[in-house]
Parts: C-alpha cells; structure tokens; sequence
C-alpha cells in the first residue's frame, strides 16, 4: 500500500480551504455539511469523504507524523493523505473548522491549550499505534554539570503539571508574547518557582543555550524555564527554534546546552536511538501527556477503525 503524504505549505493551504468550504463554480466539496453528511447533516457520507480524505499534521519530522504515517498503514487506510504542515497551520485549520461545524482530523496532543479552548475528542486506538502515555523530559549536554552548575541543578530540579503548561499556552494564544507570558506565569507562581531554585549560586551573565520545537506546548516550557534562568539565576540566555531532529543532534553535538522538549518514550525514541550515549537525560519535567488524532466533538466517530467505513 502507496501511503500518500501531502508536504510542503502550499500543501496544507489547500487543505485548509478545503476544510473552510470554499468551492469552485463546477464542484462543491465533498466535507460541506449540507452536501456530505457534515456536524449538522443526516446524510450518509462518511468520515473520509467528509473530511475529503486528509489527517490536517504538523511538521514534518515530529513523532506524532511518524506514528500517525504508521497508523495509515496499520488500520489500512488506503485513500488517506497526511497533510504536513505546521503546529500553527494545523490549529489554523482547527479553529477554522471548529468556529463552522465542518468536520475535521487533526494529529494532537495534550497537553495544549486546543483542549480548554475547543469541546475535542481523541480517537480510540485499539491497535495501540500511539502508544501509552508519554513524559517530557529534560535533556542536556554532556558536560553541563561541570561547566555550568547552577544551570544543570535547576534543570535537574524543573518539574511542572499539565495545567501548568496549558496556563502559559492558553496566555500565549490568547495573544501574549511567549516571553511575557512566562514572566507573568514565574511571577504568579514564586512559590513553585522558589523550590526549583532553592540553595543554587547564581551567576553573573554566563550564557546558556535552550533548543526547543516550535510546538505550544515547548513554546510555553522553554521560555519558562528561559524566564527562571534569567530572573533567578543571573543567565543570559538564548533560546533556539528548530526541528525535533536538529534539536536533539544539537545537544548531543554540544551546540547547545540543554532542551525540556523530549517526548519519550514513543515519539522521539528513534532519536534516543541514534545519539544513545551522546546526552544525558535528566528525567521527567511532565508527566500525564497523550498523542493521537483529535476531532471535535460533534463529529459522530469515535475510533480510528471508523475511518475505514
């Protein structure tokens, strides 16, 4: 079986219209309610036909691309596309969607700020292609604890609910600036915030570098734990954007000093793999997180084995 991966922008744009219900003189698209059996229709069209066959995906790379590339093979879903993108275009897509009933499937994970935002659901996933669930954790660079160890005993210490995660995520989408909703979330959270510092020398302006993906949820932990080491501490620090592979050859390499951003132990373990021996892994920073496809509520479907039908 031939599994069909749309790349690129151009790509996900389409998508994105044709989720938003825009059509030609000649063809109404297939996901119209009122054409297709959408949220508020009682016609007979199914899922893939309403959705026009496409999983709305993120970047290319992630873990969560691979399993669900994975899970088209493994539940058979032949005529299925995953559309690769972005974390911002698929929840574009998400709220385009949402905000006019249309029926949609996106690759998800908890947790973010979509969940308290949007009525969503996660499909069943009998055959377990996403696996349990996972932690995040914090991962640095050999030698941190000896060059920098004020830095590597806070990152070390860094550990945070899911709720506290969806706070500074909900801040950033609700228009915030990443690094002024961190600082407000530190503020508010002294407390917390003092016992992951508690009995460490600060510095005077070393630097230190922080890799992180360009999901909500890494948005929202990094410049966290950038603000901490900042106000707290005394560090400059500046903070890398890249892909998950490049964030982690990056710590193995030594080209930065450390991340909070690695799903373990499903969707970045090909990575673990690969530099196995090259890092150190600091432990769990998150516990409680959970990848798979996600749909609004009002879609009447409830397992990725329906998607067959």
């Amino acid at each position: 079986m031939k599994q069909l991966v749309k790349r690129g922008a151009a790509a996900l744009l389409a998508s994105v219209l044709l989720l938003g219900g825009c059509s030609s003189a000649s063809n109404q698209p297939a996901n119209d309610p009122e054409k297709s059996g959408g949220a508020n229709s009682g016609a007979s069209a199914s899922v893939g036909e309403q959705v026009g066959y496409k999983i709305i995906g993120i970047d290319p790379g992630a873990g969560l691309m691979t399993a669900t590339e994975k899970a088209i093979q493994e539940y058979g879903l032949d005529k299925w596309e995953l559309v690769e993108g972005s974390s911002a275009a698929m929840t574009a897509a998400l709220k385009d969607a949402y905000n006019k009933k249309k029926p949609i499937i996106i690759t998800g994970w908890s947790p973010h700020w979509m969940f308290s935002k949007f009525d969503l659901k996660y499909l069943d996933d009998p055959k377990g292609v996403y696996g349990a669930a996972e932690q995040i954790h914090t991962i640095v660079r050999k030698g941190l604890k000896e060059d920098q160890p004020s830095a590597y005993a806070f990152l070390d210490n860094f550990n945070w609910k899911p709720s506290d995660m969806e706070d500074v995520m909900l801040e950033i989408e609700n228009g915030k600036d990443p690094e002024q909703a961190a600082a407000e979330w530190v503020k508010s959270h002294e407390e917390q915030v003092n016992k992951w510092v508690e009995g460490i020398q600060p510095v005077s302006g070393q630097k230190v570098t922080l890799a992180y993906v360009a999901w909500d949820s890494e948005i929202a932990s990094t410049n966290v734990v950038a603000e901490v080491l900042k106000q707290k501490l005394g560090y400059d620090v500046e903070l890398s954007q890249v892909e998950a592979g490049p964030m982690w050859a990056g710590v193995a390499n030594g080209d930065v000093d450390g991340m909070v951003a690695a799903w373990l132990p499903t969707t970045h373990q090909e990575y673990v793999k690969q530099l196995e021996g090259k890092f150190e892994d600091l432990g769990v920073n998150l516990d409680g997180t959970k990848l798979g496809l996600v749909v609004p509520s009002y879609m009447d479907v409830n397992s990725i084995e329906d998607l067959k039908k």
